[in-house]
């Protein structure tokens, strides 16, 4: 469990404000699942997506997504595993392939979290943001993400990556505006 705990470059769980904001959300839960839950609601609700909001900068960093207060999916999911983790929660980056219009290609991943509760085991939350046709919610143990996958092309990759993935760094890195990242949208094939 150590790397689903661990300080990263891009899961900056070790950064003052997070530090200080994870005990803030725990204050007063009484088990993981509540920690979680605090979180999680807090990175969902209050971060705001880059691309519905139309906001810059693109963050990356989880200490830069809690200092602007935006990110794409990708980057909320860093700053979710790095509130959990200052928490002591084991978390990891789960990614799906879904399209990036209504059907069809083009594809584009989408960034997501599994975190290890005591009582129910890995359990994947999405803290993307809710809108219109768009519900993520925190029940375990049923998952409720944000976009079920709805053809063979898309698909919900098993894995649970303690780091993310090149493709996405490269995306919210390499990219100066969330129009720019739009037009660049990571892809794995399957």
């Amino acid at each position: 469990m150590e790397q689903y705990l661990a300080n990263s470059d891009y899961i900056d769980w070790h950064h003052p404000a997070i530090i200080a904001k994870s005990a803030e959300l725990a204050a007063d839960c009484t088990d993981d699942a509540a920690v979680a839950k605090r979180c999680f609601e807090f990175v969902r609700d209050a971060i705001q997506h880059s691309w519905d909001y139309r906001r810059n900068p693109v963050t990356c960093k989880a200490s830069e997504v809690l200092l602007h207060g935006t990110g794409y999916c990708y980057a909320k999911s860093h700053l979710l595993a790095a509130l959990l983790r200052a928490n002591a929660i084991p978390a990891g980056l789960c990614y799906q392939r879904l399209s990036a219009g209504t059907a069809g290609p083009p594809y584009c991943l989408h960034g997501l979290n599994a975190v290890y509760l005591q009582q129910h085991g890995w359990y994947r939350i999405d803290a993307r943001g809710n809108k219109p046709g768009v519900t993520a919610e925190f029940m375990p143990p049923t998952e409720k993400l944000a976009f079920p996958i709805v053809s063979t092309e898309e698909c919900d990759f098993t894995e649970i990556w303690a780091e993310p993935l090149t493709v996405v760094i490269k995306a919210l890195t390499e990219n100066a505006t969330v129009e720019q990242v739009f037009e660049h949208l990571p892809d794995m094939e399957i």
